[in-house]
């Protein structure tokens, strides 16, 4: 990137806007950077559907199109021809700036039993190392050298074979990158420890529907029959997006006057939805949707991230702006992430009685909100930095908006269909 101009965007918020209306949520972001590379593994063309308009995905068909994969994207339907890839090396740019090109690292070892791969970038929310990724691919046979911040992976003649992995600790990414690579190895594949998380059972789902034979998805123990041949036969619709139905969820709760949140499997939001109805939010759950009525005297909550079925870590920066509405102090632990705190000092420029101590966040009642200028470091961060906008008096511009916009699709139509208006203008090119 360096030497290009790039020209950063801002958020504009006017604080004291009501949220009131409906949003329909979009597919989820972590399936979908997953499903993406996992399409190189089919030998038909892939169509998905329902899938979010975010950078994340404008970034990897820039890298499906270095491997000579064509795709196509518009009204949320993407579609996929795999048939004539090319093995190439994916170092640089779009890899560093997306975590979750990493999962290439699996699905080429799938395909062609070898990968070059540039070292995952994203959001930086504390070391996220791929140790474990490497470890199960060594157990399948894999060679694995680091050299120059490229990860590079081979096989022997024999190519891979079925192994029995136990995780030291439970990672999606991991989980997900030896289930892409031990889809197509010789012989079964036993996961243990493995993560629970929708996302991938769902990726699990796609592939069983063009011939795997994935068992256990969702629960710690995964078993994978390899397979030597995938196709496609039907159009794959993507999970909605638990973490931007969370999101909207808390927004209502404390800035709403009556929001119904569509498109919601509800079961994947349990441990979030208890939260608020402990703190005393008035919800009405129903089938695939959610009605908020918004929250008065909300009393405050502790909140622990633990992997799926737990909270999720991608949730606690979200529901910040509403523990400040509590009458009281709240407390968050982030099991997963303890570094993710980076929405803190900008909170407080902003009046926000939040502070990090030992690993505990603690968020008091916070009345005197004023908006200012502040900076989206991250997604969920940069988020966090919207729903706090909305309470506070005055405007609040947030630099860096580009962060938010890689996650939460069509963020601006889906507030302004909620009654509420954001801004978003270009900043001068700046120079990286």
């Amino acid at each position: 990137m360096s030497g290009e101009s790039l020209k950063m965007k801002k958020m504009i918020i006017n604080g004291g806007q009501k949220l009131s209306g409906e949003v329909t949520i979009g597919g989820a972001k972590n399936s979908t950077v997953a499903l993406i590379p996992a399409a190189i593994l089919a030998d038909t063309p892939v169509k998905f559907d329902s899938v979010p308009d975010i950078l994340d995905v404008h970034n990897l068909m820039l890298i499906l199109s270095k491997m000579n994969v064509l795709s196509s994207f518009s009204h949320g339907e993407l579609e996929i021809d795999p048939t004539r890839i090319k093995n190439v090396p994916l170092p640089g740019g779009a890899i560093r700036s997306l975590r979750a090109s990493y999962y290439f690292m699996g699905a080429l070892l799938g395909k062609f039993g070898q990968a070059l791969v540039g070292f995952p970038g994203g959001d930086n929310i504390g070391p996220r190392p791929i140790d474990q990724h490497i470890k199960g691919f060594q157990a399948l046979g894999a060679i694995v050298e680091e050299r120059n911040d490229a990860v590079c992976i081979k096989t022997t003649p024999d190519g891979l074979h079925g192994a029995r992995i136990f995780f030291d600790i439970v990672s999606v990414g991991a989980t997900i990158n030896v289930l892409l690579a031990a889809v197509r190895a010789k012989g079964t594949t036993i996961i243990e420890n493995a993560a629970k998380e929708p996302e991938i059972v769902d990726l699990a789902t796609f592939l069983n529907n063009m011939g795997a034979q994935i068992r256990g998805a969702g629960t710690d123990v995964i078993r994978i029959k390899g397979v030597s041949s995938l196709k496609a036969t039907n159009t794959h619709t993507i999970i909605p997006d638990r973490i931007e139905a969370g999101t909207y969820l808390a927004f209502a709760a404390a800035a709403g006057k009556g929001v119904l949140v569509k498109n919601v499997i509800t079961e994947h939001l349990e441990p979030f939805i208890a939260k608020l109805v402990e703190m005393g939010v008035y919800l009405e759950v129903n089938e695939d949707s959610i009605y908020v009525e918004g929250g008065r005297n909300l009393s405050p909550v502790t909140i622990k991230t633990a992997p799926f079925p737990g909270f999720a870590t991608d949730l606690q920066q979200p529901i910040t702006p509403l523990l400040m509405q509590a009458n009281g102090c709240s407390k968050i632990i982030d099991t997963l992430y303890p570094k993710r705190i980076k929405h803190i000092p900008e909170m407080q420029r902003m009046g926000g009685k939040i502070v990090s101590q030992n690993g505990i966040i603690s968020i008091k009642h916070s009345t005197d909100l004023t908006g200012t200028t502040v900076e989206a470091s991250e997604i969920r961060a940069g988020v966090a930095l919207v729903g706090l906008a909305l309470m506070a008096k005055g405007t609040t511009v947030i630099n860096k908006a580009d962060n938010i916009l890689r996650g939460y699709e069509r963020i601006v139509e889906k507030m302004a269909g909620l009654s509420v208006k954001i801004k978003i203008i270009d900043e001068a090119a700046v120079q990286e």
